[in-house]
């Protein structure tokens, strides 16, 4: 179970410039600008994108295809209970999900117990003939949460049977150490509930997934509504995030998810490249020395 990110959350970003030049993804000096493999590990499997994609709720299948090559992602999420397999419903949005291309991580979504969620899973491994699942056990209608008791237990008998699990959970930490425990490839904490696209509502707690789980494959899934919320969580060290109802729902779906590709990449690149810290003071941009020549001359 591979769950290797070429960029751990260290004091130095990887990937970060310094005297000696980049630091490659071994985290050895390499020659100043030169290439770095920035390739995300997850699962088993080699991503050079880092948005993932969800397949809902688009207002027709032209617009989820245009928006799907405009994000250049790899990973699409689909929900096994939009194809209502025992009745032998969703061929044709199956069909448009297969020409989509890359990779599938079917979920759990609409699942609130454990057992359901577990159930679920076994049936979407053998439909889409994958073991990526992303679970999703939730406890509250209203906010959509997920119940935490419940998503680790899934968790668990997920893993046991051999699930690459990507588990979607709120920004709580000990629950995320506890999914780690139990076997999970990437942790996907929420940034707000589902479909809100109002941002970050807890930075603080974020920031310190990324800064005790340093090794963890983490990936922000829900809430977020805007690019800028996307570079946010890319700018604080998270490995992807996951998108749907922000581009599905906005006036330009296509355009929308080229906007939240770049800003992914300019996310990813700022944290890789090491931001500046903050002060509480002003500090002048242009150092000064004794008075100006002018002066001098007038003397």
């Amino acid at each position: 179970m591979e769950t290797e990110i070429t960029a751990p959350g260290d004091a130095l970003p990887a990937g970060a410039h310094g005297a000696a030049g980049a630091i490659d993804a071994a985290g050895t000096a390499g020659e100043a600008g030169a290439p770095l493999d920035d390739t995300l590990r997850v699962g088993g499997a080699a991503l050079r994108s880092r948005l993932l994609l969800g397949t809902s709720r688009y207002p027709s299948p032209l617009a989820l295809a245009q928006a799907a090559a405009a994000s250049a992602a790899e990973v699409f999420t689909v929900g096994l209970r939009r194809l209502q397999p025992q009745s032998g419903g969703g061929t044709a949005f199956w069909q448009r999900i297969q020409a989509l291309g890359g990779r599938l991580l079917p979920n759990t979504a609409g699942c609130h117990d454990p057992g359901q969620a577990v159930n679920l899973a076994r049936m979407a491994r053998e439909l889409f003939a994958t073991d990526w699942i992303k679970l999703e056990v939730i406890g509250d209608d209203y906010t959509l949460q997920p119940d935490p008791i419940g998503t680790l237990q899934a968790a668990r008998t997920l893993a046991a049977e051999g699930f690459q699990v990507f588990a979607y959970t709120t920004d709580d930490l000990v629950l995320a150490r506890r999914l780690l425990d139990a076997g999970v490839v990437a942790v996907m904490p929420w940034a707000a509930p589902i479909g809100s696209g109002r941002g970050p509502q807890n930075p603080q707690a974020l920031r310190t997934l990324r800064e005790r789980l340093p090794d963890a494959v983490l990936i922000v899934d829900a809430g977020l509504g805007r690019p800028s919320h996307a570079a946010q969580v890319m700018e604080l060290g998270f490995d992807a995030v996951l998108l749907n109802t922000a581009v599905a729902e906005a006036v330009d779906p296509p355009r929308m998810a080229g906007a939240f590709a770049a800003a992914v990449r300019a996310g990813r690149e700022a944290y890789l490249a090491g931001a500046m810290p903050e002060r509480d003071v002003a500090q002048a941009s242009t150092p000064t020395v004794g008075m100006p020549f002018w002066h001098h001359a007038g003397a």
